[in-house]
């Protein structure tokens, strides 16, 4: 796997392209380094990562389980130490599921998906920050 940087302006603001190369992730920097507020920060990128990886995981296992989602929203909240550098020490996972999904699939199919299958939660948590998750069908 490879991604690549481009550097966009005088500024910190990078695009990022991975295996589809029209797809691009504008990222950048807080104002008090030079950031326009053009792009998300490297930080909510890796609660992005996890999120995403989690959630696709999660449909995947409720769409084998004949549940039919509708909706799915998704909030990360991540805390950070306060001294440099400003690492993740915990994360928490809100998955919001609408359509008609049996709570005890909805269940398992969560703690498979974050748990088992998500290779994002799997680095995190080696690097000893605490990963939770919670879901609420709607």
């Amino acid at each position: 796997m490879e991604i690549k940087l481009k550097k966009v302006n005088d500024a910190v603001h990078f695009e990022g392209t991975g295996v589809v190369p029209d797809v691009q992730v504008q990222i950048d920097g807080t104002p008090e380094i030079g950031g326009q507020n053009l792009g998300v920060r490297p930080m909510e990128l890796v609660l992005m990562a996890l999120g995403s990886c989690a959630s696709l995981d999660f449909v995947t296992i409720l769409t084998k389980q004949r549940q039919a989602i509708t909706s799915l929203d998704v909030k990360v909240t991540g805390q950070r130490r306060d001294e440099a550098p400003r690492i993740f020490t915990a994360i928490h996972i809100h998955f919001e599921l609408g359509g008609q999904i049996d709570s005890e699939k909805a269940a398992k199919a969560a703690e498979l998906a974050v748990k088992k299958y998500c290779s994002v939660h799997d680095m995190l948590s080696a690097g000893g920050i605490a990963i939770t998750y919670d879901f609420e069908i709607v």
